[in-house]
């Protein structure tokens, strides 16, 4: 499959938002690697030691920095750039900021997909986008069940919820003017990708729970640790991105087979609570403990999430290639081997190396 992606991606004009995030630093040396030309759009990084700078993001692509809500803006640098392929990562991903700025995130995660949908539209040739919401856009009954892509949609917290205000948006644009009867006219293909709880090294955001631990792990303190038994579709960021590179590649060979929205998640039965991957983490790590710490917040956070992925192995031929201990113990040897002095860029080409060959 590597040579049929670098085959596919190599010289293609690829517009990536949200490029100086976690997953989007990810995605530019992802697309490095594969050769493609890249531009990027998001907002500044915020912290000094934050991925994109760990990588020279900067070097690994034409980058953009403005906000995802100026639509003239945006839908002018879509415009200049003439893109192949769209990404949309850019958000506000983070649940518990959501309750802090719930109307920013409505705007942000909502108003910024349209914006890149409708400057999509404004296209004058032919494109396929890869909008990137979130294994949390289902109605979730905490049940002993895998969300199928035709379930429900829904969100008790403003981030879920934004998300999935996202999926019915790009659902609006797909049947009102990407719509496949036209496809010839028009050669646009759209779809939505679901997936969370993506972990990998250099993540430093907050409120997560590896870098949280990574945090802690590297002062000699305990990791506080709220929801112990929550279960949680823990998963690599290339496992991801690889599903994400896979349905870019398939919408433009055969819109009419492959547009729509998929899972992307874990094998089901390779699971993991809060509890087993901080475990696992420290064995990794070789010291640390934590603490359960009641959340006494009252905000409310999902117990149970699990995601029916048969349609991205059947379809795409997807199939995650790490379990859950394999993806906790690349995560936190990508942090060990940066935290004793390793090049943050090599650290991950040498993983992407490991995953694609």
């Amino acid at each position: 499959m590597i040579s049929e992606l670098k085959k596919y991606y190599k010289g293609k004009k690829v517009y990536l938002t949200g490029h100086t995030g976690f997953k989007g630093s990810w995605m530019l040396v992802v697309l490095d690697y594969l050769g493609a030309n890249v531009k990027g759009y998001a907002l500044k990084a915020p912290r000094r030691n934050d991925l994109f700078y760990a990588i020279d993001g900067e070097v690994l692509c034409d980058s953009q920095i403005d906000d995802i809500r100026d639509r003239k803006t945006l839908s002018d640098s879509i415009k200049d750039f003439q893109p192949d392929i769209i990404f949309h990562f850019a958000a506000q991903a983070l649940v518990r900021e959501s309750y802090s700025i719930p109307v920013e995130t409505f705007d942000i995660n909502v108003m910024g997909s349209v914006h890149v949908l409708d400057a999509m539209l404004q296209l004058e040739k032919p494109c396929s986008a890869v909008m990137i919401t979130t294994d949390k856009v289902y109605e979730n009954m905490e049940w002993d069940f895998h969300y199928k892509e035709n379930d429900r949609l829904g969100g008790f917290d403003p981030y879920s919820s934004s998300k999935a205000g996202c999926e019915i948006a790009i659902s609006s644009y797909q049947k009102a003017f990407f719509n496949l009867e036209n496809y010839s006219e028009h050669q646009k293909a759209l779809s939505s990708a679901r997936g969370g709880n993506v972990i990998g090294g250099g993540d430093w955001s907050d409120d997560r729970i590896i870098p949280d631990l990574v945090r802690a792990l590297s002062s000699d303190k305990p990791l506080d640790v709220r929801n112990p038994k929550s279960i949680r579709p823990w998963q690599h960021v290339l496992e991801l991105l690889y599903g994400y590179l896979l349905l870019a590649m398939r919408l433009q060979q055969d819109a009419k087979k492959y547009q729509g929205a998929y899972n992307f998640g874990p094998e089901k039965g390779d699971e993991m609570t809060v509890e087993e991957l901080v475990r696992t983490a420290i064995k990794v790590w070789g010291s640390g403990h934590f603490d359960h710490k009641p959340d006494l917040s009252n905000l409310h956070e999902a117990g149970i999430l699990r995601l029916d992925i048969d349609k991205a192995k059947s379809l795409l031929k997807w199939i995650p290639k790490w379990t859950s201990a394999e993806t906790v113990e690349k995560t936190m040897s990508w942090y060990k081997d940066f935290c004793d002095g390793e090049s943050a860029l090599e650290l991950c080409r040498k993983q992407i190396r490991e995953y694609f060959e």
